[in-house]
């Protein structure tokens, strides 16, 4: 009786809703339920809503806590202290009587609002009993005045909260590992089934617009999330009343389903403009301003875009004046000043009473869905004429659960962006991600002002910082020791991020450059390190949600050529052979893999080492030799300076390598030298290096290898 009436006073309080009950009548008797701890609500939760009496794993110190000696009276408690091997034996022996039991393996009540520490007590326990793992998750209840986030989320007295119960899992013994690594690998597969759970259970299947009603319903609508240059804060309502509209005043100016470039830096309106095509049915293309005007048309081609965006002011500032009237000669240009100055008083009232009831109206008409077209990016050309890259709704939404998922990022977080958005790393992790997580974004318009970046970050206090290896050693040779005095985490990406960049962060500032790997066709991020599991040199562990395959390489010892399938892949390519044709992913692996074309290793923990691209490898004497591994050899050897390593045709071997380097006094018994010590072939030393005063790059960082390519004969000499 007393369950049931706690159950139907929780059912109106808090509109619990249970999912999965028939994953708990799966499992069988012998059962571990592994559950989050969101909040002192939580054994109330389990013990009211799961039909069987469980019994409660619970800390001892917990246990004498006088706010959980109520609930003591009502449930089965365990008493046990996780490090303790005599507690853990005897959790063992009870659950061998075909019982379930109730734990939480963080052992706390998380007080960032993502997973805490996952103790590697209970799955020791799972192993050694035989008993099926039984994730739940717990959501809503972070938010009540009974969690730990005070201060951190907006909390209210009765938010709906959600039980999900997830499909049993068993653990595999670790094959060849002694006692203490046997424990330790235990432990880090609970904590993946942990970070599955909070994955799987994410809202990706919706669209871009939806998810950010969702969040201005967790963290309301005075709650500033974006701001630019022009420090004018915006806040969910205005972004979303702004939103409705430009959306609307750029449906009359454009076709319906059409695909729309979008010519913008990184501003307040650009994320208006981007979600309100989208709201109206257009896909936005996110043309590289950087990329040139040739690369700028042949993307147009291959998007078959006849309408694009953008801003006079933004033109004069960044001078391309000329690459806007060429390609006005073809296509239809709208200048966002024209779009401001149609936008009457009655437009302004009819968005601000569409904003204050989207919530109402928005479920019944939205035409899109989670798998419709959201956004066309465009590869950076690197390798032959940009692809456009056609991501989904539900592509970019998995990739925000998958990072949250591995990362505790909160509200009270402070980004610092300067990634254009027409990158997927500057338009996923560095916009999209703090914006629909209720974190303020400081959108900065561009990468490359290395003295003024620091300033910004000591003036927002800023806690997260995105960059790539370039931008990074630029902003670290530039700023005062202090200016990230407040940054919690730098994370790098796009490009290889090198030693001396990495030892520069911790000596100058003493922090961690944690490290990720991903690709735009992947939305963009496969892997990172993160706080809790990080290992230099590596680029981290994959995402949650990721299958992935190695296929042997020729003339490759180690690792293999990396295939991906997940949700976060692409809706698939543009070719510029086939324009406005969708080529959906595949690969040797079947139908829906990606095939990123990148040699890796993965350890047994799981963590992923790049070894370069299958196309950046040189074929010498039957070996394969990486050219990425060549280019790392050098950044030791001379670090500070940019160096390119190319591979030219040779009669005699087939393949012969060539460094550029902007390094004038590089020698090649220097580098023979180091490669020596490094443990590195006579291979792997270049035939010949160049010198030349600056490498051509990429928008995101990288070297432009094709225009270097095209170069060397003019802008280099021999050293």
């Amino acid at each position: 009786m007393t369950k049931k009436l706690l159950r139907w006073l929780l059912t109106i309080l808090f509109r619990v809703k249970l999912t999965g009950m028939d994953h708990y009548r799966l499992a069988g008797e012998r059962v571990l339920i592994v559950a989050n701890h969101s909040s002192y609500l939580d054994p109330l939760l389990l013990w009211a809503f799961l039909p069987d009496e469980v019994t409660f794993a619970i800390n001892t110190e917990i246990a004498r806590q006088w706010w959980i000696q109520p609930a003591l009276r009502f449930a089965r408690v365990f008493a046990m202290d996780p490090q303790q091997p005599l507690s853990i034996k005897s959790l063992t022996n009870f659950l061998r009587e075909d019982r379930k039991a109730v734990i939480f393996p963080e052992g706390r009540i998380t007080v960032t609002g993502a997973l805490m520490k996952v103790y590697d007590g209970a799955a020791l326990v799972a192993e050694r009993s035989g008993a099926a793992i039984l994730p739940i998750r717990i959501d809503g209840a972070q938010y009540t005045p009974v969690s730990r986030l005070h201060g951190v989320v907006r909390l209210r007295w009765f938010p709906p909260i959600t039980l999900n119960i997830l499909p049993p899992r068993d653990l595999t013994h670790p094959a060849g590992a002694d006692a203490h690594e046997r424990r330790h690998r235990m432990g880090l597969m609970l904590t993946d089934i942990m970070t599955d759970m909070m994955f799987e259970t994410g809202n990706h299947q919706q669209t871009l617009f939806a998810a950010l009603l969702d969040a201005r319903r967790i963290h309301g609508g005075g709650h500033s999330v974006l701001e630019d240059i022009s420090r004018k804060p915006m806040s969910y309502n205005g972004l979303i009343a702004q939103t409705l509209a430009l959306g609307r005043k750029l449906a009359a100016l454009t076709p319906p389903g059409g695909h729309i470039g979008l010519l913008l830096p990184n501003a307040n309106v650009s994320v208006s403009v981007l979600l309100g095509l989208q709201l109206n049915g257009r896909t936005p293309a996110m043309m590289n301003f950087g990329a040139g005007l040739k690369n700028l048309q042949s993307t147009c081609r291959t998007a078959d875009i006849k309408t694009f965006i953008t801003s006079r002011r933004f033109v004069i500032n960044a001078k391309l004046e000329s690459v806007v009237e060429a390609l006005a000669l073809d296509l239809h240009v709208i200048f966002l000043e024209d779009l401001r100055e149609s936008i009457t008083g009655k437009d302004k009232l009819w968005a601000l009473i569409g904003c204050l009831s989207a919530s109402f109206w928005y479920q019944k008409r939205q035409r899109q869905r989670a798998h419709d077209p959201a956004v066309i990016l465009f590869t950076s050309g690197s390798e032959g004429d940009p692809k456009g890259v056609v991501l989904s709704h539900g592509n970019l939404l998995a990739n925000r659960e998958q990072l949250a998922a591995r990362l505790d990022l909160n509200a009270q977080d402070t980004i610092l962006n300067a990634l254009p958005m027409f990158h997927a790393f500057g338009l996923t992790a560095g916009t999209l991600l703090p914006l629909l997580y209720g974190m303020r974004t400081f959108l900065y318009p561009s990468p490359l002002h290395y003295r003024i970046i620091p300033e910004i970050a000591y003036d927002l206090n800023a806690t997260i910082l995105f960059g790539t290896n370039t931008f990074l050693q630029g902003y670290a040779k530039h700023a005062h020791p202090y200016d990230f005095y407040s940054v919690r985490y730098v994370f790098a990406g796009a490009e290889k991020l090198q030693d001396d960049t990495r030892r520069l962060w911790v000596d100058k500032f003493g922090l961690r450059v944690l490290e990720g790997y991903g690709t735009t066709e992947t939305s963009p991020i496969l892997t990172a390190n993160t706080p809790m599991f990080y290992r230099e040199g590596t680029v981290g562990r994959f995402m949650p949600g990721i299958d992935w395959q190695l296929e042997e390489v020729q003339g490759v010892l180690e690792g293999g050529r990396l295939h991906v399938a997940g949700p976060n892949i692409m809706l698939g390519y543009l070719r510029p052979e086939k324009p406005g044709v969708l080529e959906p992913p595949v690969s040797r692996f079947g139908h829906g893999w990606y095939d990123t074309g990148d040699i890796v290793t993965v350890d047994n923990e799981g963590f992923v080492t790049i070894a370069g691209r299958v196309k950046r490898f040189a074929k010498i004497g039957g070996e394969m030799i990486s050219l990425t591994a060549v280019e790392e050899i050098a950044n030791r050897t001379w670090p500070g300076h940019l160096h390119a390593a190319l591979a030219m045709s040779d009669p005699r071997k087939g393949e012969r390598i060539i460094l550029i380097t902007a390094f004038q006094d590089a020698h090649r018994s220097d580098f023979a030298r180091a490669a020596q010590t490094l443990g590195y072939s006579e291979l792997f030393i270049p035939r010949d290096i160049f010198f030349t005063k600056e490498l051509p790059l990429l928008g995101s960082g990288k070297v432009d290898y094709p225009a270097l390519a095209l170069s060397l004969p003019s802008t280099a000499e021999m050293v």
